[in-house]
C-alpha cells in the first residue's frame, strides 16, 4: 500500500534536549533500534532493505531532494528472510550503499520521531507526520503538524538536510 509522510531531517546538536521534549509532551517512546539499511540501485526513487530489531521492510521511496519539509510518497512491505531478500536484491540491482544507525523510534499520534546516531555522519533527528495509521489525514494537515514540530523543537533553517543518510555517505566516499 502507498502512503505520505511530511517529513524533515536536520542535524541534531542536542539529542538530550529533543529526548527530554518528547517525554515532556507524553510521546510513546518505540524503542531503541540498530538499523543497517542497504540501498539498491535504482533508476529513479531510492530502494532499501531495513534491518533492525524493532523495523524490518523493503521500502521504497520517491522524495525531493531539498532542505526543509518535504512530501515523500512511500510502499513498505515487511520482511521476514532479509538474508534472502537481501541477495536476491543485491544479485538484480547491486548494492549503492550501506547506512548503519542507532535510531531511538518516538510517537506522538501519528507523528513520528527518530533520534539518529549514523556511524560516519554524526547525529540527527527526523520528524514524520504521515498517514500510515490514519488515511483520512490530508497533505496539508500533516504539513501542519511537522511545521508545528519544527517550531516546537527550534529548529533552524540551516540544521536541516535536504538529502538522505545514503547520499550523504555517498558524497563523503567522494
Amino acid at each position: 500500500m502507498s502512503f505520505i509522510n511530511i517529513e524533515i531531517k536536520a542535524k541534531c546538536i542536542h539529542p538530550k534536549k529533543v529526548n527530554a521534549f518528547l517525554l515532556a509532551h507524553n510521546a510513546e517512546f518505540i524503542g531503541t533500534d540498530h538499523q543497517i539499511d542497504t540501498y539498491f540501485n535504482v533508476p529513479e526513487g531510492r530502494l532499501k532493505l531495513r534491518e533492525g530489531n524493532i523495523e524490518k521492510a523493503l521500502i521504497f521511496y520517491n522524495r525531493p531532494d531539498r532542505k526543509g519539509p518535504k512530501q515523500s510518497d512511500f510502499n513498505l512491505a515487511p520482511v521476514n528472510d532479509s538474508v534472502l531478500l537481501k541477495s536476491v536484491l543485491t544479485a538484480a540491482l547491486g548494492i549503492k550503499v550501506i547506512v548503519d544507525k542507532k535510531r531511538e523510534i518516538y510517537y506522538i499520534k501519528n507523528v513520528k520521531f527518530h533520534i539518529d546516531e549514523v556511524q560516519g555522519l554524526g547525529n540527527f533527528m527526523e520528524i514524520e507526520a504521515g498517514n500510515k495509521t490514519d488515511i483520512s489525514k490530508t497533505k496539508e494537515a500533516l504539513q501542519k503538524q511537522c511545521d508545528y514540530y519544527i517550531e516546537a523543537l527550534e529548529i533552524k533553517e540551516e540544521d536541516f538536510i535536504e538529502v538522505s543518510y545514503s547520499d550523504l555517505l555517498l558524497q563523503r566516499s567522494f
